[in-house]
């Protein structure tokens, strides 16, 4: 039996690897085909695989919000859940959207705007990482939790008219992708043009100027 932390881990120590925050990232990994495969099976057309669907979905997407705080809230973050917990959120997002409009649920258009968009910022984010950090936006985190949302609205059998609260989810979740996506250019061209490294501190929070700032990544669970 794992025994029940009380206290955050010591930010001197090594964190290990196999660690609870770790574990559910790989959960949500292994959990992605399972989801698809629920998918395929139902054709969406089926209520009971759909059902199915849409539970693995949110539980997948579930793990993405606790793992990412019991990372940070223990001090559990590692170079692996720095790179596996956004890949597991892009198989997440991508794969409902890609089967959302292979079974004909929402446009092509929208599912390649918002993967441009998804994949266009990652890119970014390692173009820009040995500069700087740049801090999760709550526009990031709102624009996660509509596509969630939407896709899984989407999924569920919801007889009309409730199912179009699934489209305009859709739709107002493409909206802030991309308003959130031209905004996070807009801060890496500002910030490759000023001359020393620094750090994107939120609207509450700044950088003591005295302190020098280590380039790092985002750390895991935080949307940009």
């Amino acid at each position: 039996m794992t025994r029940r932390m009380s206290t955050p881990a010591d930010p001197g120590r090594p964190v290990p690897l196999l660690n609870t925050a770790n574990a559910l990232t790989a959960v949500r990994i292994v959990v992605v085909p399972v989801f698809a495969l629920f998918v395929v099976v139902s054709d969406m057309r089926q209520p009971g695989w759909r059902v199915a669907a849409c539970v693995a979905f949110c539980v997948a997407a579930a793990t993405d919000y606790i793992d990412g705080w019991i990372a940070r809230r223990w001090n559990l973050v590692t170079s692996f859940g720095k790179i596996a917990d956004p890949i597991a959120d892009k198989a997440l997002i991508g794969s409902g959207l890609v089967l959302l409009s292979v079974y004909g649920h929402i446009p092509v258009w929208v599912t390649a705007v918002i993967l441009v968009r998804e994949f266009g910022v990652t890119g970014l984010r390692f173009w820009i990482i040995r500069r700087a950090v740049i801090a999760a936006s709550r526009g990031g985190k709102i624009k996660t939790s509509l596509q969630v949302l939407a896709i899984a609205w989407c999924l569920a059998p919801v007889p009309p008219p409730l199912d179009r609260v699934g489209w305009w989810a859709m739709m107002a979740a493409m909206v802030v992708t991309v308003g959130t996506g031209l905004d996070y250019l807009m801060r890496v061209l500002r910030l490759r043009r000023e001359p020393a490294p620094s750090a994107w501190a939120g609207d509450d929070e700044a950088a003591d100027p005295g302190t020098p700032v280590e380039p790092a990544p985002l750390s895991r669970g935080e949307a940009a």
